[in-house]
């Protein structure tokens, strides 16, 4: 099918995408590519800083400054990746920490200001805790993947090593958050019962937190017009696949499925600083 289109495609390993990766999704219309970058934050930099990537995972607040900063994309609202924010702020076993409150007035380490975890995180703790996010210094060791963004005057940049968490347990962060994978040695979560915490928010709200979405280069899109119904239907057909072999569910796929989540993180993100106001996600994503 020497007719088709190719597209070099950065995601990660999801159980959900598994279909379209062993060939039991294709297309007569799309041909992937795929080019695994590891670890999968550089793709989402290599994406809205390069030309060489047509369809990435990206992460949503990414995303959002991508859209602030001109770069010509757009989102699909399929949600290939999410976490529950309240496991991810962690602490010291033995450290001073016993409530989120507690945090106020301290220093609390995040991999960047602008990273889609830790703009969660924070939204929850000023929404759900009353912490107050501008009496908090907060470390990072990178920016926020794209150059023009500046973090606010109440964060300092650290150079690695030592990374975040041996400077946790050396007692220069009260908490860190942002980890991909929580390694449970020494630390507890920030929030007590922190998992449960979290489902009781979800099923309070209605919200599964977002963290990572679909995007894709306007150019394809505009040269073909019908490619962003063709990615969101063959991504919805693997996820199909995928859950009834076994593989656990994630959010449900489409725009009006994800407005609430996708919403409220940039409504986060504005109050935030990460962006000046709060964007419509209509702005954002296409209309699927």
């Amino acid at each position: 099918m020497a007719d088709r289109l190719t597209l070099r495609i950065a995601l990660g390993k999801h159980d959900h995408v598994a279909p379209l990766r062993d060939g039991r999704v294709t297309s007569p219309r799309i041909a992937f590519e795929f080019v695994d970058i590891e670890p999968l934050p550089k793709a989402f930099r290599q994406f809205v800083n390069g030309d060489d990537l047509d369809v990435a995972e990206l992460a949503v607040v990414t995303h959002l400054l991508a859209h602030r900063f001109g770069r010509p994309i757009k989102g699909i609202a399929i949600p290939l990746w999410s976490r529950l924010p309240h496991t991810n702020l962690v602490c010291a076993t033995d450290g001073p920490i016993k409530a989120p409150s507690d945090l106020n007035g301290r220093k609390v380490g995040v991999r960047a200001y602008g990273q889609t975890s830790g703009v969660w995180v924070r939204g929850i703790l000023a929404s759900d805790y009353g912490v107050d996010l501008g009496g908090i210094t907060w470390g990072t060791m990178e920016d926020a993947h794209l150059p023009e963004y500046e973090d606010p005057a109440n964060t300092r940049r650290y150079a690695a090593p030592p990374g975040l968490r041996d400077l946790m347990m050396a007692g220069e962060f009260a908490a860190i958050m942002g980890e991909r994978v929580v390694d449970p040695a020494g630390i507890r979560t920030v929030i007590p019962d922190a998992e449960q915490a979290a489902l009781d928010w979800i099923a309070r709200t209605g919200i599964q937190p977002i963290n990572h979405i679909l995007a894709v280069r306007n150019a394809l899109t505009d040269a073909h017009p019908w490619l962003p119904a063709q990615l969101y239907g063959l991504f919805d057909r693997a996820r199909a696949i995928a859950v009834a072999d076994g593989a656990a569910e994630p959010p449900p796929y489409g725009l009006e499925a994800s407005r609430a989540s996708l919403q409220l993180a940039m409504r986060f993100s504005a109050e935030q600083r990460i962006t000046p106001h709060e964007v419509s996600v209509d702005e954002m994503f296409w209309p699927l």
